[in-house]
């Protein structure tokens, strides 16, 4: 047999090849923008870019291909977003302009303009009839109005709105804390349950109206006072940006009443804009911001220093000369 041929060896060079220059790095295909600057290693870097292509400062140096990265000028609507900043032409927390409303075929309200900024607690005062209460409803959309304008900050408003006693079922079988829940059981809805932030929603605002010792008592079982108590905690439960309360003092003692009223007060100072319809007008000029003088429109509006003189006060209660009633507002 003959021999088999020696076998073949291939060439080994004595002295290793230079290393390649390592790629550019690209953002990948799902982010769309440019790379982030060495100086800012943020950019898209924390929510599209692999870990393992961060960069330190020091190895984000040109490459020696001398290529770099270039951004494409048709920009993703991504990247093309600015940031929003609050402006001096803020939306105003509720602002109406034109507001009438029939009732019955009776006009009720007619031409009201009125606004309330953030952190203010406004006074919506008038005798029996004057439009209070269907101004706050018609507010809240469950008034029909005939023309005007009602206008809030959001799309969605957080609206806390506290009724008259009168209009809740106090009959109905449920505790204080219930009773408290409910009033996010209406806007989470029937199926969904309620969750702790929820709970502890209920917590704090039992807390502020000072019900949280009775939280499990039966809402039948409650006290003039107590029950009022029970619908501000409704309305604080929902964080609201906007409170609307319909004579919150009628019938309380006074320690409820300045209870209540510097829960109010405490409210306006967070930032929330307040809205109280109410009768007890010495300690409306007393404790609000602005007052509105309603009696089927704005017959005055403004400080309680502007509303020093007696005519708008006579002509929205139509009182006489020499009332008593001014002397004690102090605008005889």
């Amino acid at each position: 047999m003959a021999p088999h041929p020696p076998p073949l060896v291939r060439w080994r060079p004595t002295t290793p090849p230079p290393p390649r220059p390592a790629p550019a790095v690209h953002p990948p295909a799902c982010c769309g923008r440019a790379a982030p600057p060495s100086s800012s290693p943020s950019g898209c870097l924390p929510r599209c870019w692999p870990a393992a292509t961060a960069r330190s400062p020091a190895s984000s140096a040109r490459p020696a291909s001398g290529r770099t990265h270039r951004t494409p000028s048709a920009l993703t609507p991504t990247s093309r977003r600015t940031r929003v900043t609050a402006t001096s032409d803020e939306q105003l927390p509720l602002e109406v302009h034109g507001l009438a409303v029939d009732l019955g075929g009776r006009t009720v309200l007619r031409d009201v303009d009125l606004e309330v900024r953030p952190g203010e607690l406004v006074g919506l005062i008038g005798p029996n009839g004057a439009g209070k209460t269907t101004l706050l409803r018609a507010v809240l959309g469950l008034t029909p109005r005939r023309a005007g304008t009602v206008t809030t900050a959001d799309a969605t408003p957080s609206v806390g709105y506290v009724p008259q006693r009168h209009e809740f079922a106090w009959e109905f079988p449920l505790t204080v804390r219930e009773a408290v829940m409910s009033a996010l059981t209406l806007r989470l809805g029937l199926i969904s349950r309620p969750r702790l932030k929820h709970q502890q929603a209920v917590e704090r605002a039992l807390g502020r109206v000072r019900m949280r010792n009775l939280a499990d008592r039966p809402v039948g079982e409650l006290s003039g006072g107590q029950r009022q108590r029970v619908l501000v905690a409704r309305a604080l439960a929902l964080s609201p940006k906007l409170l609307l309360l319909d004579e919150p003092f009628t019938g309380l003692d006074m320690p409820t009443q300045e209870m209540l009223g510097d829960l109010f007060r405490e409210l306006a100072h967070e930032g929330c804009a307040v809205l109280m319809t109410t009768h007890d007008l010495v300690a409306a000029r007393a404790q609000c911001d602005r007052l509105y003088l309603v009696a089927g429109t704005v017959i005055a509006s403004g400080t309680p220093a502007d509303l020093s003189s007696p005519d708008p006060w006579v002509r929205t209660f139509r009182l006489r000369e020499g009332n008593p009633l001014l002397t004690a507002l102090g605008v005889s």
